[in-house]
C-alpha cells in the first residue's frame, strides 16, 4: 500500500507516539469519507514541537503564540458561498499527471506539548484528539473552513462523521 502521508519528525516524541500510523489513518478516513481515492493524493506531516510551531505561526499567521495545528493547502480550494462544499482537488493542468504521481494536497505541521496539554485539560485520549486534528488539518488543505458560521457547520459535522466512522467520539 503506497503511503498517502509523510511524516517528518522534528521531536521524537511523536514517534514513540505513533503519528504517522495515526496519521494515515486519519487521511485515509477523511478522503474517502469525501469520495476521494486516497492513493492519488499526498499530504506531507511535520511532527514538531510548541517552539517549532509558534515560529511558523509567527511567519505565516502573525500569532507568536504555539498552537495545535497548522495547515498549508497547496491550492485555494474554498466555495465560493459560506456552507457550501469546496471543489474537490484537481491536477493543474486537470489531465492526470503524466509521471503517474499522486496530486500534493498541503503540509500541516502538529505541535507536541500543546496537543498533549489539550487533551489532558479537556478529559480526551490523546490518539482521538491528535486524530481529531489531523481530520481537521486536512479538510482545510481541501478547502474547508470555520471562518463562518455556516462554514464551520459543515466542517464540524464532516469531521464527526470522519471520526465516528474510525470508531472515535465526537469532538465537540
Amino acid at each position: 500500500m503506497t503511503m498517502l502521508t509523510e511524516t517528518v519528525f522534528e521531536d521524537d516524541r511523536w514517534q514513540a507516539f505513533g503519528l504517522e500510523d495515526l496519521a494515515e489513518r486519519a487521511a485515509r478516513a477523511a478522503l474517502a469519507h469525501l469520495g476521494h481515492v486516497p492513493e492519488d493524493h499526498l499530504i506531507s506531516v511535520l511532527a514538531c514541537d510548541d517552539a517549532r510551531i509558534a515560529a511558523l505561526n509567527t511567519e505565516f499567521r502573525g500569532k507568536p503564540v504555539p498552537t495545535n495545528v497548522l495547515s498549508w493547502p497547496s491550492d485555494e480550494r474554498a466555495a465560493e458561498e459560506p456552507g457550501a462544499e469546496p471543489e474537490p482537488p484537481e491536477p493543474d493542468p486537470p489531465e492526470p499527471d503524466p509521471t503517474g504521481g499522486p496530486l500534493e494536497l498541503g503540509d500541516i505541521a502538529i505541535a507536541y506539548e500543546t496537543c498533549m496539554s489539550e487533551a489532558a485539560a479537556q478529559g480526551k485520549d490523546p490518539a482521538a484528539h491528535v486524530t481529531h486534528l489531523i481530520v481537521h488539518a486536512i479538510l482545510h488543505l481541501l478547502g474547508y473552513d470555520h471562518i463562518h458560521e455556516a462554514d464551520a457547520q459543515l466542517m464540524e459535522a464532516h469531521e464527526v462523521r470522519i471520526l465516528a466512522a474510525m470508531g472515535l467520539p465526537d469532538p465537540y
